[in-house]
């Protein structure tokens, strides 16, 4: 018999999961996409709360829906070496490739930036970001109950700040809405939704799964049923208050163009902004928090990229991983945040097809028996079409053209492939993949029970 929750059990477990959630790209990329997308905003927010807060929630419920035991057993559904290689390869996405070292830019962006003058930028994001992972790796040596009680506190902290921010910001908008940029001025809907991509809560929510499920069981629930049950409503929490922030920020990057112009990346967006509504005492504060924040999301990234990578491989120790993923991120977060989010985008382009299409496999899968030819045509798609979107992105960042043989392979897609000019080419063909085979499987299937039932 499962143990009834309380309205406050779901509160607490959705803002746990709203904290692990919220970290660096939270705050910068809804700014970003507001400053850019202008009057589109409410139609390219809509896009990213897709990818950005409906995607989280389902892949959530999907470890719970599917019963796996973590993200490798349920990508492991595809292959064996799928599932270790896609796992590894999110794992360090999430951490110290970008995720990670964008915590410590972020931080310095707007929490040390603004009183830095100009000629000492450089300089001082070197000092700060030895101090930040110096830090994040003495304290996940040895995680202790003071990070969590610190980021207890800092969740509800950083939610009040942001919401008077974003109060002011209503009541004294900073300026008009002004025309979108070119990339928002048509297809703003699409952009929104690729842009949701570089929050990383999609590929975050496949391990985040797991942690919410084991507190759920710790708090009596254990039917499979239940569990899916309040991980629902525990996420319901977490992707609200996600959603809210979200539009919010939108909003305060539409309305700030015209008082600061247009930034290259959301994080001088926020600090502005706060010192125009606070003054340097209110900004300073916010400051505060937000590197606070960012420091436990380090943290927590450390730990568990560390955790996975000594458990993948005992004869490495957790500790040297924590060491070696700390320097790894120090010298990556000095390319600056600008070169992070610009070179994580093509990686995001590739990884978040598969995660998409893994998602929709485990909530689709009983319909075919969790056949394992469905599993890995689905997946071969958005691999084949993820790929090629991936290094088309990463040529464009890298402002070189593409060679012939990609040039040939993109123009083919966008000649055949709905939506391909949006960033979905993969989602059409995916989903006729996954009915041909699902029905194949059935079908195969149904003869074997057949052909057994007359051998009788």
């Amino acid at each position: 018999m499962d143990t009834k929750l309380s309205f406050k059990s779901y509160a607490v477990i959705g803002m746990m999961l709203f904290a692990l959630f919220f970290g660096a790209g939270n705050l910068i990329f809804p700014a970003q996409l507001g400053q850019y997308a202008g009057t589109n905003v409410w139609i390219a927010i809509v896009g990213f709360l897709v990818t950005g807060v409906g995607l989280p929630l389902l892949g959530i419920l999907a470890i719970g829906y599917s019963k796996s035991n973590d993200l490798q057993d349920l990508s492991s559904r595809v292959h064996p070496l799928f599932g270790l290689i896609f796992t590894a390869a999110l794992y360090l996405t999430i951490g110290p490739f970008f995720a990670l070292p964008r915590t410590g830019a972020v931080a310095y962006e707007i929490g040390v930036a603004p009183f830095v003058g100009d000629g000492f930028m450089t300089l001082g994001l070197i000092i700060f970001s030895v101090i930040f992972f110096g830090i994040s790796l003495w304290l996940s040596l040895n995680p202790s109950q003071m990070v969590d009680s610190i980021g207890k506190f800092l969740s509800p902290a950083i939610l009040v700040a942001l919401l008077l921010l974003l109060v002011m910001v209503i009541m004294k908008p900073m300026g008009a809405m002004e025309a979108p940029q070119e990339m928002y001025s048509t297809g703003a809907f699409f952009k929104g939704f690729t842009e949701g991509y570089n929050t990383m809560d999609a590929l975050a929510s496949l391990v985040f799964g797991i942690i919410v499920i084991s507190t759920v069981r710790k708090l009596g629930v254990k039917s499979p049923k239940g569990i899916l049950s309040a991980t629902m409503k525990s996420g319901v929490v977490a992707v609200s208050l996600l959603a809210v922030v979200y539009v919010g920020i939108a909003y305060l990057g539409a309305t700030s163009t015209g008082l600061f112009g247009l930034f290259d990346t959301g994080g001088p967006v926020l600090s502005k902004a706060s010192t125009h509504y606070f003054g340097t005492f209110g900004s300073s504060l916010l400051s505060l928090i937000i590197i606070l924040a960012c420091l436990t999301t380090a943290i927590g990234l450390t730990v568990a990229t560390s955790e996975f990578f000594h458990k993948l491989t005992p004869g490495i120790s957790y500790k040297m991983y924590v060491v070696i993923f700390s320097l790894f991120s120090l010298v990556v977060t000095n390319a600056g945040l600008a070169n992070i989010i610009t070179f994580s985008i093509p990686i995001l382009m590739f990884l978040y097809p598969l995660a998409i299409v893994l998602i929709m496999l485990a909530f689709l899968s009983p319909l075919f028996k969790h056949d394992r030819l469905v599993y890995v045509s689905a997946i071969t798609v958005a691999f084949l079409v993820g790929i090629i979107d991936g290094l088309k992105t990463l040529t464009a960042s890298l402002g070189v053209p593409n060679p012939g043989w990609l040039q040939a392979i993109v123009d083919f897609y966008a000649s055949v492939l709905p939506l391909y000019n949006n960033g979905l080419g993969w989602f059409v063909p995916v989903i006729i993949v996954i009915a041909i085979t699902g029905v194949i499987a059935n079908v195969r299937r149904g003869t074997s029970a057949q052909a057994a039932q007359n051998e009788m």
